[in-house]
């Protein structure tokens, strides 16, 4: 019996990175899952990947910034499918490499409704629908950077800092009701996100970040997967509020 066989799972920002990686995973585990991204084309492309190697996915164009947009996006999950039983709210952007007196407004607003806002608007709305029936798990993404500051990467570093203290409160509202709520912390993973901002491997940039983490490596997506499938599923059955390092070693330092 694979871990998560017959169980939905919501997924934002699911078309690439971590995000993707995840729903391989849950689908490998038996999952129907739901993809939501802003971006359609990579986001049907994977569902298709999945449904062709055997799994079970769509794909829901959907901006995590918008409530109403969740709402509906939730509204029809469960029309499909009956349920929503495993949540998780990974949809991010990084913003401008910036200090705090030089960064524009307007990014600063659009980072936090996207990392912050949009956490909150999938909760509101999952936790709805799971009290409606009688449970489930939600996995948010942080950040070590929701631990620790970074040079030049206030609204990120502001975002996901207020994702784990949203994680705990909520968790403590829930924590009788059989919704378990935790997030995930990952350091810097081998994502486009990376490569976007110009560190790709082999650069100056990189290397940099390499020796950030005692590990001697960054991560890799199916790593921060992992810690997610354990974190939604029973053998986690007594983890509530947690914020999981998956940071090879750099907050311990």
């Amino acid at each position: 019996m694979k871990r998560f066989e017959g169980k939905i799972v919501m997924i934002s920002g699911g078309s690439s990175g971590i995000g993707a990686e995840t729903a391989i995973a849950f689908a490998e585990e038996g999952a129907k899952v739901v993809i939501t991204d802003v971006n359609e084309e990579k986001g049907r492309k994977l569902a298709e990947e999945i449904n062709e190697s055997g799994g079970t996915a769509v794909f829901m164009k959907h901006n995590v910034a918008d409530a109403k947009q969740t709402k509906e996006i939730i509204n029809k999950i469960v029309e499909k499918f009956g349920k929503l039983d495993v949540a998780f709210n990974n949809a991010g952007i990084a913003g401008p490499s910036l200090p705090i007196s030089e960064y524009p407004e307007e990014d600063w607003e659009r980072v936090i409704s996207i990392n912050l806002l949009g956490v909150y608007y999938g909760m509101k709305y999952q936790i709805q629908q799971m009290l409606k029936q009688g449970g489930g798990a939600i996995v948010n993404n942080s950040s070590i950077l929701g631990k620790v500051g970074f040079n030049n990467a206030s609204a990120y570093v502001a975002a996901k800092h207020a994702v784990v203290g949203l994680t705990k409160a909520a968790a403590l509202e829930h924590a009788s009701k059989n919704i378990r709520i935790n997030a995930v912390n990952p350091a810097f993973i081998k994502t486009p996100l990376i490569e976007n901002a110009g560190m790709k491997e082999g650069t100056e940039m990189y290397d940099m970040l390499v020796g950030l983490h005692p590990i001697g490596r960054l991560g890799n997506p199916r790593e921060v997967a992992n810690a997610v499938l354990f974190l939604s599923s029973e053998d986690a059955s007594f983890v509530h509020g947690e914020s999981l390092m998956v940071d090879g070693g750099y907050t311990a330092k």
